[in-house]
């Protein structure tokens, strides 16, 4: 079988300090690299170290990136376990962010929503990858 293929979402932003809140804090995910002023832009990027996928964040000085164009730009993270999705939602109001209504009403019936300081959003679904 071939390697299983690494993900990085790689998205601007305009406050790094506030999507480390969300994503570090609430989301719980590891911060794996951090940098400042590589010709401009300063990032960080968050995830497990063991899994095939990261998250991106950078802001470029002197630029503003500005807020998600819709409610339904979306990351979907499967928890199907109960008690792993209830210690999620719960470190996620614990950092101090509530689930927001979905767009779509689909993420409502085994999920909630949460929306970033950006407008994006992140649904934590108590479901398995697979299950629609």
């Amino acid at each position: 079988m071939p390697p299983v293929p690494k993900l990085r979402i790689a998205r601007p932003t305009d406050d790094l300090d506030a999507l480390l809140a969300f994503y570090r804090d609430g989301l719980g995910l590891d911060v794996l690299a951090r940098f400042e002023d590589h010709d401009g832009f300063d990032g960080v990027m968050l995830g497990r170290p063991d899994a095939p996928y990261h998250f991106e964040f950078t802001r470029a000085r002197g630029h503003l990136a500005g807020r998600a164009p819709s409610a339904e730009h979306l990351v979907v993270f499967y928890l199907p376990e109960r008690a792993a999705w209830e210690a999620a939602v719960a470190r996620m109001r614990g950092a101090g962010f509530e689930p927001v209504a979905p767009f779509n009403p689909y993420w409502a019936v085994r999920g909630l929503t949460f929306e970033d300081p950006d407008g994006y959003r992140v649904v934590l679904e108590n479901g398995g990858w697979g299950e629609f």
